[in-house]
C-alpha cells in the first residue's frame, strides 16, 4: 500500500514538474523564439554563430518544438533548409522531431492521462481520442500525421495512452512527417539559394494543402472516427 502511496505521489510530482517547465518556457520564450524563427536568416546565423554545435542546437530546437507544442514546427523546418539545405536540413528536422516525439510519447505512456489533461486542451482530448481506442490504430496514426493543418505534436500526446506499439508509432510517424518536412526543406533552400520562382511555386502548393487541411481537418476527423467506429 505504501508503494502504491509513493509512486501516486511521485507521479504528480513529475506531472507538476513538468508542466511548471512547459507553461514557463511557452509563457517566457515563446514568442522570442517565434520571432527568432520567422526569419531564417536570423535565425540561421544565431545557429550558425554556435560553430560546430549549430547543427545540435538546431536539432535540441525542433526536439523542444514538439515538447512545447505552441512553438510553430513549420518555420524551423524551412529554416532547416534554408541553413543546411534540403537533404541536410529534412535530416536535421526529422532527427529533433523523431527524438522529441520519443520524449512526449514515453512521458505520456509513463504518467498517463493525468499529464495529457494538463497540456492538451479539452477540446482536442474529445477530437483526437477515438484514436487512443481505434482497432486501426496504425492506419488513423499515419494518416492524420500526414494530412497537413493536423495539429501532429498534440497526437504524439495523446498516442501514448494508446496501446500501439512504440517502435510501430516512431516507424509510421516517421515515414508519414517526410514528405511535409521535406517539402518544407525543399522551400527554404530554394529561398536561401534566390530560386524565388521555385520557392514562390513550392509555397503556393504549400498554403494550399496547409489552408485545404485546415478548413476540412474537423470534417477529416469525424469521417476517420466515424470508420473506426464502424470497423468496432
Amino acid at each position: 500500500m505504501k508503494s502504491k502511496n509513493i509512486k501516486i505521489v511521485l507521479n504528480a510530482i513529475a506531472i507538476l514538474l513538468f508542466t511548471t517547465i512547459i507553461v514557463f518556457v511557452a509563457a517566457k520564450y515563446s514568442k522570442q523564439i517565434i520571432a527568432l524563427t520567422s526569419s531564417p536568416s536570423k535565425f540561421r546565423d544565431w545557429v550558425l554563430s554556435y560553430g560546430k554545435w549549430g547543427v545540435l542546437v538546431f536539432i535540441l530546437f525542433q526536439v523542444l518544438q514538439v515538447v512545447v507544442s505552441v512553438i510553430p514546427g513549420e518555420a524551423i523546418q524551412v529554416s532547416g533548409g534554408y541553413i543546411y539545405g534540403t537533404f541536410a536540413g529534412t535530416f536535421y528536422s526529422l532527427t529533433g522531431i523523431m527524438i522529441g516525439s520519443v520524449i512526449v510519447f514515453y512521458l505520456s505512456r509513463l504518467l498517463g492521462y493525468n499529464l495529457i489533461k494538463k497540456v492538451v486542451s479539452e477540446k482536442s482530448l474529445e477530437k483526437f481520442y477515438f484514436v487512443i481506442n481505434s482497432p486501426k490504430i496504425e492506419s488513423v496514426i499515419f494518416l492524420l500525421f500526414l494530412i497537413p493543418g493536423i495539429p501532429k505534436d498534440i497526437l504524439v500526446y495523446i498516442a501514448g495512452l494508446s496501446p500501439i506499439k512504440p517502435i510501430n508509432f516512431f516507424i509510421i510517424t516517421a515515414i508519414a512527417r517526410f514528405p511535409g518536412i521535406f517539402f518544407s526543406s525543399y522551400f527554404g533552400s530554394n529561398l536561401e539559394k534566390k530560386n524565388y520562382e521555385v520557392a514562390i511555386a513550392v509555397a503556393v502548393v504549400a498554403i494550399v494543402l496547409f489552408i485545404i487541411g485546415l478548413v476540412y481537418h474537423e470534417k477529416i476527423i469525424k469521417k476517420i472516427s466515424s470508420l473506426v467506429h464502424k470497423k468496432r
